[in-house]
């Protein structure tokens, strides 16, 4: 490792080791999506390119010309239905280990809201760095690397208040912690003003010339900017249209008819030349070049592996000893160790959301009181059994809807955040997943506490610390199955939709917690029967009707009454039908519904962030359908 160190020197990052420059090379690259009855659509035809360590490259096109495609698919952020060659160093790509060694920073600049741009970067340290290395290392590298992005003064400012600039400054600095070798970005001056335009592009022109790989996604950027690229590949239509340093556009077009005039900017120009302004050069253009096989003055800097092994044949020794794809973060942390970090980030953020925090205490608090004012007194009440009834479904209603709203609402965007970390190899999914469900348990038993508390109370449940206990159990066992089911329907939609079929799947679990109670087993169809054996929210009912009412005493009956009929508690549970239910069978069933919504939702979930075949299959048949009904339409 230590001759790989001398290699290449990096003045940049002292903090961290040194890795060999890696050069990318793609041959007959394609790409093509399904179209419905039109079969496919061919985004990128056979292109071709070479991309150098030490430079800046700029991929540019016209909306919808491929640029994007191509930066997915040399990224490996999408690789499934590419075909052709991309080769590191020369030697076919090894997805797997390349994601090691490469980072992706895409278009939206997402932060994790409610921390402080230093705690952010000590997270991102935590969870990337050696665990080896001192908290006092690991903070001297952050503000290595935070004034390499000139951003040491924004240190104790908040992330969801940081300037566009300074988000995409933190984007790139989170994923320069562990000092990778290739940097991918997805239009970073995208709602960026002029100035940091300039700023953005002068950080990566900084952090190229350190021996990195830096490779940009652009839209027409100005004269100047344009200049700056040691590298632009143009392309359009799917081919490319140009293939080398930025100033040679002009005698490109030149020699193919075209003058740019004098005071016009070069990629404006090129991006018009693209369009058609000008006329159909696209074949003239994509020929001269040989679909980018041809690089035009492509000032390959003397840091390429290549050079240094031209300049020192012992170096190819070197090369051999030094696999590009070793890790520069050898100890890995552990999963307790990244849900550790992650359940605490999680904590940060879920106390410093005050506002968050108290609208959800008063909202129990207010409905635990109003709740409790429409059954006050009914617990001990011989002619209010039936009431009692609607109590203890009312309660299981609140902790089906009041949990899983918050992660409909939210989950969504914590999607976006996901899966920008865990493609850059932050930390595995099952750490994560962990985490997000340790972290909601604690406030849940604080609310489902403040709630019960009140309701209970006041509609005079009879006090007794066993029937309490197992009430309190039965609710927050149906919290935490609704809070999992509402991630299950996020996961693959978003708000609007999510919030749309959240509610739409919980009313025939509703109608199906209640149906048939008062008649007859014999009078319920078949179909229905066994349906009532998908709704949680009928064992959480019976859960708390067994132990609300089973072997407790006759009731009394008011002397305004002239009869009640259900003061025998254990004659109302006969006549509910629920004689034969055992309550501890209705604890394993919400226990086992906790498993399988949680399993469910975490492979729906990672099969969103890296589907497998099946998957992809019914992605692709759902897409093929949505198309056909879109054309018939």
């Amino acid at each position: 490792m230590e001759e790989c160190v001398q290699v290449v020197s990096n003045k940049n990052l002292t903090f961290f080791p040194t890795r060999p420059p890696v050069d990318i090379e793609f041959q007959d690259l394609s790409y093509a999506v399904p179209q419905g009855r039109k079969g496919t659509k061919l985004i990128l035809r056979n292109v071709n390119g070479q991309f150098y360590s030490g430079q800046l490259t700029a991929i540019l096109g016209p909306s919808g010309a491929g640029k994007s495609t191509l930066l997915n698919i040399l990224a490996g952020y999408k690789c499934t239905g590419a075909t052709g060659t991309v080769l590191i160093n020369g030697e076919d790509r090894n997805l797997k280990k390349f994601r090691r060694l490469s980072r992706y920073i895409m278009q939206q600049d997402l932060v994790q809201p409610w921390l402080t741009l230093q705690e952010a970067m000590v997270v991102a340290a935590n969870l990337k760095l050696n665990k080896e290395m001192s908290p006092k290392d690991k903070l001297l590298a952050i503000d290595e690397v935070l004034e390499l992005l000139r951003l040491s003064g924004a240190k104790n400012t908040r992330t969801d208040r940081l300037s566009g600039g300074e988000k995409k400054r933190l984007s790139i600095a989170l994923e320069l912690l562990n000092n990778p070798p290739i940097l991918f970005l997805d239009e970073p001056t995208t709602g960026l003003d002029d100035l940091s335009c300039s700023q953005c592009i002068g950080l990566l022109k900084l952090l190229a010339k350190g021996g990195r790989t830096v490779i940009c996604s652009i839209h027409t950027p100005s004269a100047r900017l344009f200049n700056t690229f040691d590298n632009v590949y143009c392309v359009n239509n799917g081919q490319c249209v140009y293939h080398g340093f930025g100033p040679s556009v002009i005698p490109f077009l030149s020699d193919i008819g075209l003058v740019c005039p004098t005071t016009y900017n070069p990629a404006d120009f090129l991006i018009e030349v693209c369009c058609g302004e000008y006329g159909d050069f696209q074949d003239k253009m994509v020929s001269s070049i040989e679909n980018g096989h041809n690089c035009l003055d492509n000032r390959k800097p003397v840091n390429t592996v290549e050079q240094m092994i031209q300049e020192d044949p012992v170096r190819e020794n070197v090369k051999r000893q030094c696999s590009i794809y070793s890790d520069n973060n050898p100890v890995k942390r552990s999963s307790i160790q990244q849900f550790t970090v992650l359940l605490l980030r999680m904590w940060l953020q879920m106390w410093r959301d005050k506002g968050g925090l108290t609208l959800r205490i008063a909202v129990h608090a207010l409905l635990g009181l109003l709740m409790g004012g429409m059954y006050i007194g009914m617990g001990q009440d011989g002619s209010k059994t039936i009431f009692n009834f609607g109590f203890y479904f009312n309660c299981i209603i609140f902790f089906m809807y009041v949990p899983m709203m918050p992660a409909l609402l939210q989950f969504p965007t914590e999607v976006q955040l996901l899966k920008r970390e865990h493609f850059n190899r932050w930390y595995g999914l099952g750490s994560y997943f962990m985490a997000l469900t340790c972290s909601t348990i604690p406030l849940q038993f604080l609310l489902g506490f403040v709630y019960l508390g009140l309701v209970y109370t006041i509609s005079d449940q009879p006090m007794e610390l066993y029937r309490w206990s197992m009430f309190y159990f039965i609710c927050m066992l149906t919290g935490i199955i609704s809070e999992s089911l509402g991630l299950l329907i996020a996961t693959n939609l978003n708000i609007v939709n999510a919030t749309f079929v959240g509610p739409v799947v919980t009313v025939p679990l509703m109608l199906l917690a209640v149906y048939g109670f008062g008649s007859g087993a014999e009078n319920i169809p078949f179909i229905i029967r066994i349906s009532m054996y998908f709704s949680y929210l009928r064992y959480s009912m019976e859960g708390l009707i067994g132990t609300m009412l089973r072997d407790r005493p006759n009731l009394p009956c008011p002397e305004e009454e002239e009869f009640c009929i259900f003061t025998d508690l254990n004659y109302f549970i006969r006549v509910m039908g629920m004689e034969n239910t055992i309550f501890w069978v209705d604890i394993a069933a919400l226990v086992f519904c906790i498993l399988l919504f949680k399993g469910v939702g975490y492979y729906l979930l990672r099969q969103r962030l890296s589907p497998n075949k099946t998957f992809l299959a019914i992605q692709y048949i759902g897409r093929f359908v949505k198309s056909h009904f879109n054309i018939a339409r």
